[in-house]
C-alpha cells in the first residue's frame, strides 16, 4: 500500500509531484495530485473516452467541497489562482493512500472524514463516496469536541470542463445552463456536439448553481511552455447530514448509472483487480477473491483471461515476496484496453494514445508474463488486421483518421511478441490461423520495398529513411526539424529484423514450408554476416549506430544493447560482452539507460523548458526506463557468473521501489534526467517502463532466462 500522512499533504510542493491514477479498462481516466490540486490539464475525476480508447473528454474537473460543523464552514478542496492557494483544504488533510483506488482523510473539528475515488472497469464511471467516521475527540480541542456532537453537513460543488483532454475551457456563452433532474440523478449538457454528464447521487438536496470558477492554473502546463489556465463551470451544489446518513455518493458517468448497488459496485471492483494483485489474473468476467483461491492447479491451467489465470505459482509467489513485482503486476493492468472488439496498449497516462510500438515492445510484460494469454492474442489480432503495406501502425491518431504508419521498427517488434506468446503460450495454431501470413507478408514487402525507404538492401541489411520523416523509436520531432533523424541502416532495425527472421523461419519450419524455412534462414545469415562485419566499432569496443553509404555514426547510444538481448542475437561471444560492457559504462543511470553518452557534445542532461527545449533532449540524453530491461538481459546472458550478475541486476530494479512513491504513485515514469538526482519527467505511467522493468524482473532475475 502507498499511504502519506499530514505532513506530506500539506506540504505542497511534496503533495503536487505525487499523482494518483485511476483507469477504467476504456482508455479512460480519473488523476489527480494527492491532495486533489489539479495541476495538469490532463487532470480530472473523469476523463472518458468517447471512442475507445481515444476520443477522451474531460467532463468532470473535479469536486469543490465545504463540510459545515456547527456554525463553522471549512473548505477541503486546494486549488492554485495566479499568486495564491485558495482554498488551502490541504492543511486540513491527514493522510491519502491507494487502497487499492485514492483514498483521502480530513480531520475538522474534532469530526473525520473520508473519501474514496473508484473507476468502473469497461465504463465510463467514476464513483466518489464520503464517509463520516468515527470523531477524533482526542486530537481535538473542548470545542471542537463539542462541535464533533453537533451538526454536520457537507456540501459538493462539481466542477465541469468538458472540453477535449488536450486543451482548455474557458468562460464563454456557448454553454447551456440547464439541468434535466430526475430521481437522485441529474444530466447536464452544456455543448451539443459533446457526450451529456450524469451525476447519480444520494444527497439530502441539490440546487442549481450556474456560475464559473475562474482562472485556475495548472503549474506542470506552465512548465512545459503551454497554455496553464482554465474557467470551470459548477451546474450545481449538492448538501447532505452527514451525521444522518454517514455516506455521500456521487456517480459521474456517460451513460445512466443509478446508485443501485453503489457499494456492491465498490466491492465488485475492489474483488476484480484482487487476482491481478496476488499474481492471478482477472479479465473480462468478474471472480470474487473467494472464487480466485479455490480454483485449482488444473482448473487454473485450462483458463483464460475471461475467468481467471493463476496458475504460474513463481509469479504467485514473487507477487507476495518481491515489493517491485507485487506493485508493478496490478499496474500493469491500466494500461490494457479495449480498441473495438479486440484490445490494445495505451502508451502511457496521460496524453498518450496507443501505438503500435510501444504496444509490441510491452506486450510481453503486460499480458504474457502475467499469463494474460487471450488479451496477447487480441492484441496481436487487432493489429495485425491493421497490417498495410508490411507495415503496423505507428500509432492512431485521437482523431480517428488513418493510422500512421511511420515506423520502421513496430513491425519488428510485432515478431519478438509473437516469439514471447508462443514461448510462453506455446498457442501454434492461433499463430497459424491468424498470424503466419500476415508475418510472412511483412518480410514480403520488406524485401521488395515499403513506405518511406524501407527496404532490402543488397548486404541482407534493412535500409529505411525519407526526409522529414523519423522512423525509429527516438522520434523527436518539433516542426520539420527531425531532432535524431537516423536515416540508413540502424542499428536496433537490423537486430530485430534478423530477430523477425529467425522467428519465421522456425514458424515455417514448424508449419511444414520447407522452402520459406530455408529462404528465411538463408536472409538471417547474411544480414548477420554483414552486421558484423559493417557495425563493429573497434575504437569505442561497441557497435556504430547508424550506417549509410560509407558513413560511419559513432554516437554511443542504447540502441545497440537489442543486438545483444534479443532471443536472436547478432553478437556472442567477446563482441557482446564488450557492447554490454560499453553501454553499463556510458549509458547506465539508476532509472535505466541515458539515450546518448555524457560525452558527447550533443548530450543534455536535463529534460525541460518548452516544447523545443524538452524534444530537443528526449534523444539526446534523457533516460528511459523501459530499456533497463533489455540491458538487464544482455547483462545476465553475457555473464557467466549468473547469480551474480543477478544480484546486480536486483540492485538495479530496486531503485524503483522509491521511485513508485512519486511521480504516478505505483507506476513508473516514461523518461527521467540524464543527470543527477535524475528527476522523473514526461508521463507519469509509461506501459513500456512497467512491462520492460516486470518482465525483466521475472523472466531473467528470478528465474532462468527462456532456452
Amino acid at each position: 500500500m502507498i499511504r502519506f500522512g499530514r505532513e506530506t499533504c500539506a506540504n505542497l510542493s511534496l503533495a503536487l509531484a505525487r499523482e494518483w491514477l485511476e483507469t477504467n479498462g476504456l482508455g479512460g481516466y480519473a488523476s489527480s495530485t494527492i491532495t486533489n490540486t489539479n495541476t495538469r490539464r490532463y487532470h480530472g475525476l473523469l476523463v472518458a473516452a468517447t471512442r475507445p480508447p481515444l476520443g477522451r473528454i474531460v467532463l468532470l474537473s473535479k469536486l469543490e467541497e465545504t463540510l459545515v460543523v456547527g456554525s463553522r464552514r471549512f473548505d477541503l478542496s486546494a486549488n492554485q489562482y495566479p499568486n495564491v492557494v485558495h482554498p488551502r483544504g490541504h492543511e486540513l488533510q491527514t493522510g491519502f493512500r491507494l487502497d487499492p483506488f485514492p483514498i483521502f482523510t480530513y480531520s475538522v473539528a474534532g469530526i473525520e472524514i473520508e473519501k474514496s475515488v473508484c473507476m468502473i472497469h469497461g465504463e465510463n464511471t467514476t464513483v466518489v463516496r464520503y464517509e463520516l467516521k468515527e470523531a477524533n475527540d482526542a486530537a481535538a480541542d473542548v470545542a471542537d469536541a463539542s462541535h464533533a456532537r453537533g451538526s454536520c453537513r457537507l456540501e459538493v460543488r462539481p466542477l465541469v470542463a468538458c472540453r477535449d483532454y488536450h486543451s482548455l475551457a474557458h468562460e464563454n456563452e456557448r454553454l447551456n445552463p440547464q439541468l434535466q433532474t430526475g430521481e437522485n440523478l441529474l444530466t447536464f449538457e452544456p455543448y451539443a456536439d459533446l457526450p451529456a454528464l450524469r451525476l447519480a447521487h444520494d444527497a439530502d438536496d441539490f440546487e442549481p448553481a450556474g456560475y464559473w470558477y475562474r482562472n485556475l492554473e495548472y503549474p506542470a502546463e506552465r512548465e512545459r511552455g503551454f497554455d496553464f489556465r482554465e474557467d470551470l463551470f459548477c451546474p450545481v451544489v449538492f448538501t447532505s447530514d452527514m451525521r444522518a446518513r454517514t455516506r455521500l455518493h456521487l456517480v459521474a458517468s456517460t451513460t445512466r448509472r443509478t446508485l443501485s448497488g453503489v457499494d456492491e459496485i465498490i466491492r465488485a471492483e475492489i474483488a476484480r483487480r484482487a487476482p491481478v494483485a496476488r499474481g492471478g489474473v482477472s479479465g473480462n468476467k468478474l471472480i470474487s477473491e473467494t472464487e480466485a483461491n479455490n480454483v485449482s492447479e488444473t482448473e487454473a491451467n485450462s483458463i483464460r483471461d475471461n475467468e481467471l489465470v493463476s496458475g504460474d505459482e513463481l509469479l504467485a509467489s514473487l507477487v507476495s515476496g518481491n515489493e517491485l513485482v507485487a506493485a508493478l503486476v496490478p499496474a500493469s493492468d491500466a494500461y490494457i484496453v479495449a480498441r473495438g472488439e479486440q484490445q490494445t496498449v495505451i502508451a502511457g497516462y496521460h496524453w498518450f494514445g496507443d501505438w503500435g510500438r510501444d504496444t509490441m515492445i510491452a506486450l510481453p510484460g503486460l499480458a504474457l508474463v502475467t499469463g494474460r494469454f487471450e488479451t496477447a492474442r487480441r492484441i496481436l489480432s487487432e493489429f495485425a488486421r491493421h497490417a498495410s503495406e508490411g507495415m503496423l501502425p505507428n500509432r492512431f491518431p485521437d482523431a480517428g483518421e488513418t493510422p500512421d504508419y511511420n515506423t520502421a521498427d513496430a513491425t519488428l517488434w510485432f515478431f519478438e511478441a509473437v516469439r514471447s506468446l508462443l514461448h510462453y503460450a506455446g498457442d501454434y495454431d492461433f499463430v497459424r490461423a491468424h498470424l503466419y501470413e500476415v508475418l510472412t507478408g511483412i518480410v514480403a514487402w520488406h524485401v521488395r520495398g515499403t513506405r518511406y525507404g524501407i527496404r532490402l538492401d543488397a548486404d541482407g541489411l534493412l535500409a529505411a529513411g525519407a526526409g522529414g520523416v523519423q522512423l525509429t523509436w527516438m522520434d523527436a520531432k518539433v516542426g520539420d526539424w527531425v531532432v535524431t533523424p537516423r536515416a540508413g541502416k540502424a542499428v536496433e532495425i537490423q537486430a530485430l529484423w534478423y530477430n523477425a527472421l529467425r522467428v519465421l523461419a522456425e514458424l515455417a519450419g514448424r508449419f511444414d514450408d520447407a522452402e520459406r524455412a530455408r529462404e528465411y534462414a538463408s536472409m538471417a545469415e547474411r544480414a548477420r554476416a554483414s552486421f558484423n562485419e559493417q557495425f563493429w566499432n573497434e575504437a569505442e569496443g561497441c557497435l556504430y549506430d547508424v550506417i549509410a553509404g560509407e558513413m560511419r555514426d559513432a554516437s554511443i547510444r542504447p540502441n545497440q544493447i537489442l543486438a545483444v538481448s534479443l532471443a536472436h542475437s547478432l553478437l556472442a561471444g567477446e563482441r557482446a560482452r564488450k557492447v554490454v560492457a560499453t553501454v553499463e559504462r556510458e549509458l547506465l543511470t539508476p532509472y535505466g539507460l541515458r539515450s546518448l553518452s555524457p560525452r558527447d557534445p550533443r548530450y543534455r542532461g536535463r529534460y525541460e523548458g518548452d516544447a523545443l527545449g524538452r524534444d530537443g533532449a528526449y534523444h539526446q540524453g534523457t533516460v528511459w526506463a523501459w530499456l533497463l530491461g533489455p540491458f538487464i538481459t544482455a547483462y545476465i546472458k553475457t555473464h557467466e557468473a549468473k547469480d551474480e550478475a543477478r544480484a546486480r541486476a536486483r540492485g538495479w530494479l530496486a531503485n524503483f521501489l522509491t521511485h513508485l512513491h512519486e511521480a504516478g504513485l505505483g507506476h513508473v515514469s516514461e523518461i527521467f534526467d540524464g543527470d543527477a538526482p535524475h528527476a522523473p519527467r514526461g508521463c507519469i505511467a509509461q506501459a513500456w517502463s512497467v512491462a520492460e522493468l516486470l518482465r525483466a524482473s521475472i523472466e531473467d532475475v528470478y528465474r532462468s532466462q527462456p532456452e
